[in-house]
């Protein structure tokens, strides 16, 4: 069937718009109501994916119940479920479809959440959405943000501010440091900011996987005595591998007397400062000179939504704002233009989807869904601690537990390509997914349990399923 006459305008007549819509509701409230029956995995391998959605440039529309058929069919059924309740693996992005309407919202629209000039009530919402997430990392009235794609822009951006700061935008001398459990995207961020291998320090962490005070005093007097620049130090608010978090108040104090800044990667887990129990383990958040977190983890947002929050909120405009003549006019009018904070000037409007959820759902009902991440990881390490063929290496901490399968009678020598391949086979087989990862050195299974939607039955049938798989790869 061809497409409508109005084609040309890139436009459906209302009737059919709707109808689109309505299907796509469905399709969503159905997926979401019988996501728990389906497999966790399904990928294509790249042949059977370029056999199946490679074709030719469509010079001519079709109707769009056809395009809808074939993404339902050829792309939605192929996919490793990341809000599924039984994936545990990486860090979940469990999502809400509250949320998700308020992004389709946003991009129907076509948000331009860039300026005040064209989104002056974007940005007030964001304005908003930002101070709740500094009130709750309980940092001061002179913070300020920005919403971001992701930990990666975050920790990008913080870095940007960091630099500007402590080394007026030079690289020159400076040295960063942080421990060797520190995500990959603050080395990455380091790069690409001009740093060197050598101007980056990765210390080794503690028994609990935090980095070593002392042995960071030792690094940071070494490099000084040896005419280097020490200026920044990166700290973690749940680290990806194990759920640790560094020592934040000693480290808040240390740094300041040293003129460090501070940076804390939350990407993961800064939002547990929301409940009781992440506050506690979170001592020290309220002091740091920037942060990245990410709402897309366990604020339970669609992909993507990240923030950047910086102590002296106008550090960011001193480190980003430049005004080139096709731009005046937007400055010719008051309010807060967002580009002045970070590196887009094209910007989407993932405030609404936050600031919706929170209004729909209330802050109550996200305090109590971290909380049950943590109560889930415990559930499964006591699980797991009753049967004596698993080893728990690091016990469950910020929603993540890493342990490891010790059959009885194996070498030592292969128990480590063992939890690789009942990892890989649980994943294929697709009741439950989770990965690995080396911790001192041995390769470990490791659970993410945040997804507010997980069952105590899901933990207890996902271990089930583990201890069949191990028996059956025995």
């Amino acid at each position: 069937m061809a497409g409508p006459a109005s084609a040309h305008r890139l436009q459906l007549a209302p009737e059919e718009l709707r109808r689109l819509g309505y299907r796509i509701i469905d399709l969503l409230v159905e997926h979401e109501r019988s996501l728990p029956g389906k497999a966790v995995t399904r990928a294509l391998d790249p042949r059977a994916a370029r056999e199946r959605l490679r074709k030719p440039f469509p010079e001519q529309g079709v109707a769009p119940e056809t395009a809808l058929d074939e993404i339902e069919r050829d792309v939605l059924s192929t996919l490793t479920h990341v809000n599924h309740p039984r994936f545990f693996a990486f860090v979940p992005g469990p999502g809400n479809l509250v949320s998700a309407l308020a992004e389709a919202l946003a991009a129907g629209y076509n948000v331009f959440a860039g300026t005040w000039m064209e989104g002056s009530g974007p940005a007030e919402v964001e304005l908003h959405t930002v101070d709740w997430l500094r009130q709750i990392c309980g940092l001061p009235e002179t913070a300020f943000g920005l919403l971001v794609s992701g930990g990666s822009v975050a920790n990008l951006t913080a870095l940007a501010v960091a630099r500007r700061v402590r080394l007026d935008d030079r690289t020159g001398p400076g040295v960063v440091y942080y421990s060797d459990q520190t995500h990959s995207a603050v080395e990455r961020a380091l790069r690409i900011l001009g740093f060197s291998k050598r101007q980056l320090r990765r210390l080794p962490s503690d028994e609990a996987f935090r980095i070593r005070l002392e042995e960071l005093q030792q690094a940071v007097a070494a490099d000084r005595q040896a005419g280097l620049v020490p200026f920044c130090v990166v700290a973690n608010a749940g680290t990806t591998n194990t759920g640790a978090v560094d020592p934040l108040r000693e480290l808040v104090s240390w740094c300041r007397r040293q003129d460090l800044w501070l940076h804390v990667d939350g990407a993961y887990g800064a939002a547990a400062a929301l409940c009781e129990r992440g506050r506690l383990l979170l001592d020290g958040l309220d002091g740091v000179d920037s942060l990245a977190l990410d709402p897309h983890k366990w604020l339970f947002q669609p992909f993507e939504a990240g923030c950047v929050l910086v102590r002296e909120g106008s550090r960011l405009l001193d480190t980003f704002r430049i005004v080139p003549p096709y731009l005046e006019d937007v400055y010719r009018r008051e309010g807060v233009n967002f580009c002045d904070y970070g590196i887009q000037l094209t910007r989407s409007f993932r405030a609404l989807k936050l600031w919706m959820s929170l209004k729909v759902f209330g802050v109550a009902a996200f305090r109590e869904a971290i909380a049950w991440g943590f109560e889930l990881a415990e559930r499964a390490e006591s699980r797991l601690r009753a049967n004596p063929v698993w080893e728990i290496v690091s016990p469950a901490q910020m929603a993540v537990l890493c342990f490891r399968l010790r059959p009885v009678g194996a070498p030592e020598d292969e128990l480590d390509a063992f939890q690789q391949r009942l990892a890989d086979a649980l994943f294929c087989g697709g009741f439950a997914a989770l990965t690995t990862t080396v911790l001192r050195g041995r390769r470990v299974l490791r659970m993410c349990t945040i997804n507010p939607r997980t069952t105590g039955e899901d933990i207890d049938r996902t271990i089930d399923e583990l201890e069949r798989t191990a028996a059956a790869l025995r």
